[in-house]
């Protein structure tokens, strides 16, 4: 991936339906946001940026060794366009002459440090701006965007996701397609994400949850820093 473009990982969200942390439980023996952080350090992006909100202080441990920067938004509550648009800010506050960005979701375990690839992939072949993944006919995150788009992403604020600016401008759209990015957010969808991971580890595949060659093991990235 470019050294020009960065990942944000949206992971402020107080998890109310969940009843516990979500970042925090375990998909195949690891907490989901380091799960999802370890693809998008893999995918070799010039940086991480990991927005934490609630219980922030209780969930960055679980990133330690990773080389990804932490941004705590004191406005999580907000909304998830106010967490993303605080994440897209301290990206280009560090990163100067960025190309794009990656919208990401702290609760997809699916997502592999190929697909954020893809996304790059895909709009340095048709030059559109804006790369949705698409998956059972929705479109949605991860999602790259074009340094054009950073001054609207840098505008969202309350729940008004990315999403709005498919529907605004769909002349700029290209996607990627995937076969599974569902997101956790209710218990039984958790318990049914540890029961597939379990069929596919019987059947002598890990391909369903966990791409060994797109999540490095715990301790290989050596940087963490919290902001």
């Amino acid at each position: 991936m470019n050294e020009f473009i960065g990942i944000v990982l949206l992971a402020a969200g107080e998890s109310r339906r969940m009843g516990v942390p979500k970042q925090l439980l375990e998909i195949g023996g690891v907490p989901l946001l380091r799960r999802v952080a370890e693809a998008a350090v893999a995918a070799g992006s010039a940086q991480v940026i990991v927005v934490l909100g609630a219980h922030a202080a209780a969930i960055a441990p679980c990133l330690d060794g990773l080389r990804l920067h932490i941004v705590v938004h004191p406005g999580w509550a907000e909304g998830l366009g106010s967490s993303a648009s605080a994440g897209v800010r301290a990206f280009t506050e560090q990163v100067p002459g960025f190309r794009g960005v990656i919208i990401a979701l702290a609760d997809q375990p699916n997502v592999s440090a190929g697909h954020f690839s893809r996304l790059v992939e895909t709009h340095d072949r048709t030059g559109r701006p804006m790369v949705a993944s698409l998956c059972r006919g929705t479109l949605g995150p991860p999602a790259y965007f074009a340094s054009e788009y950073i001054p609207a992403l840098l505008r969202l604020e309350g729940d008004a996701g990315a999403r709005s600016l498919f529907k605004a401008h769909p002349a700029d759209l290209a996607t990627v397609a995937a076969d599974d990015l569902s997101d956790i957010d209710t218990p039984e969808q958790y318990e049914e994400c540890v029961r597939t991971i379990r069929v596919g580890h019987s059947a002598g595949s890990q391909q369903i949850l966990h791409n060994s060659d797109s999540c490095p093991r715990r301790g290989e990235n050596t940087l963490a820093d919290h902001a």
